[in-house]
Parts: C-alpha cells; structure tokens; sequence
C-alpha cells in the first residue's frame, strides 16, 4: 500500500466544511488523539496544550458569530487548544495545531480552522482555559461529505482558496525586491511551494521568506487594514497563526527530504517596510 508523502498530504488537504454525521471511528479518533497530546512545545517554546473534544450544539452556536465559520455542517469533533502568553506563543500554536491538522488530514479526516474569540466559549470551559492563556483558533474534524456544498464552495472561490501569490512576491535571495526563483532554492524549492500552499485566514499569505546566510528567515507581512478589521472578531492576531502554519510545512517538507536545521531567531535582513516584521530563521545545518 502506498503510504502518502507529506507533499501529497499538504497537497490533498483543503478547508472542509461539509461532514458526515457518523462520528470519528474508534482508531482514528484514538491516534489523533494521543497526537494532540503529545503536542506541547513548538519552535520557540512556547507551552501549548490540545484537546480534541467530541462536538456538541452549543459548539455549533459558538461558530455562528464567526461568519462563514457558521456554515460549518455536522461536525463531529473539534481539536482545542490553549497556549501560555509569551514571545512567539501564537507562532507556536499555528505551527502545532497545522501538525494535527495533517496528521488528521493523513489519516483520512476533513479538517476546517476556524479562527476566532473563544475565551468564553465551551471549547475553552472543555480545556479549563487558564488565566495566562489564549485560545486562538479550533479546528473542526470529521468525516468528509461525499461531495462539497455548493455552498462549500461559494466560500471557497469567496475567500480565494483557490489561488495563491505567486514566488516573485513571496520569496526572495539576499534581499527584499530580489525575488527568488525555484531554481535558485534548489532542493529547498519544495518546501518554499508547500509554504505557498498554507491556509491562511482570508488567503492573505502573510509570509515572507529570505533566503541568506546559510539561513531562510521568515517574516510577517503585516496588512493593517485588515490586522484592525479581524479586532473587531478575535483579540488575537490571526497573521501571526499564519506563519506558524507556513513554519510547520517548511519543516515537514525539508525534513522529509533529509535537510537538516533549525529554528532560531538570530540578526536577519531589515525588511524595508515597517509593516514587515521578521518572527524567526531556519538555520541550516550539515
């Protein structure tokens, strides 16, 4: 039986918001769940905790006020989680919940994140949510409907799922303005495309990465507009989730491919936009 790449599963994964009502078979939810707990560090250190938890009506209600989060039909279960204020803590909660995401998408799961505010919520009475924690985003899981909704896929071409920026303004050598080609990544190409590939909230990509110095540095472009838009939903900043995401494909990809590194924050680039900041660097190593 052929046992799927991490590329293929990056590949196959997508925003699902139509599931079936059976519940997650007795296997499946007992794997996903021992991942989730397992999952208690990312990168930079950040203490992080996940739940998956089995979904419930007021589960539902807690989506509606969330917008097209509310089209969200018959989810079965739902992975929570919580992580410890800090620096880089919200980084480390996208790289690790984009983790159980694949591992769920792998095992034949649909998946869907649903960022938001859901402090008061019952995912965060179902975690105990502590005081010095934040709980960002859940992501809803279950089996797949046999065929998207139209609705489903109104949404989708809505939020522009299906396109995505192209390298020339996301990756760049030695410089900002110096767009990087797939050939001058080299066998880091791959993980550059799958950090193209990311879900990101509305489709904003907001990753940037340099390459230089035997390092590819990440950074956040921030958009503001939107930045005091999504304030107005969750007091989280959603963009910096996203680069977490893209994080963890990077480090999926080049993993699988036998390159070997590792995250620090160190001296990098000034970016030449103030809305550009720099969140951290893969460093490689022989």
């Amino acid at each position: 039986m052929h046992e799927e790449s991490i590329v293929e599963v990056i590949r196959r994964r997508y925003s699902c918001r139509s599931y079936e009502k059976t519940p997650l078979p007795p296997e499946m939810r007992t794997q996903l769940a021992e991942f989730c707990t397992a999952q208690t560090r990312g990168p930079f250190g950040a203490p992080v905790r996940f739940l998956l938890i089995s979904a419930t009506e007021e589960d539902r209600t807690a989506l509606k006020g969330l917008g097209t989060y509310g089209f969200i039909k018959n989810p079965t279960a739902f992975i929570a989680g919580a992580v410890t204020r800090g620096p880089h803590d919200l980084e480390d909660f996208g790289y690790l919940l984009e983790l159980l995401v694949l591992r769920a998408t792998a095992l034949g799961l649909g998946t869907c994140w649903l960022g938001g505010s859901f402090t008061r919520s019952s995912f965060a009475r179902a975690l105990a949510l502590r005081e010095e924690e934040v709980l960002p985003a859940v992501v809803a899981v279950g089996l797949p409907g046999e065929r998207p909704r139209l609705v489903d896929r109104v949404i989708q071409r809505g939020a522009g799922s299906e396109q995505r920026l192209p390298w020339d303004q996301l990756f760049f050598e030695g410089e900002f303005g110096a767009p990087l080609t797939p050939t001058q990544a080299g066998p880091y190409a791959e993980a550059l495309e799958m950090v193209r590939l990311g879900p990101s909230a509305s489709n904003r990509q907001p990753w940037r990465v340099l390459k230089g110095d035997g390092a590819w540095h990440f950074y956040l472009q921030h958009n503001p507009g939107y930045r005091k838009q999504m304030q107005l939903v969750t007091a989280v900043d959603l963009q910096r989730v996203d680069v977490g995401i893209a994080m963890s494909h990077f480090t999926l990809t080049v993993e699988a491919a036998g390159l070997r590194g590792a995250w620090e924050t160190r001296p990098a680039p000034t970016p030449p936009d103030a809305d550009i900041e720099y969140i951290g660097s893969w460093v490689q190593t022989p």
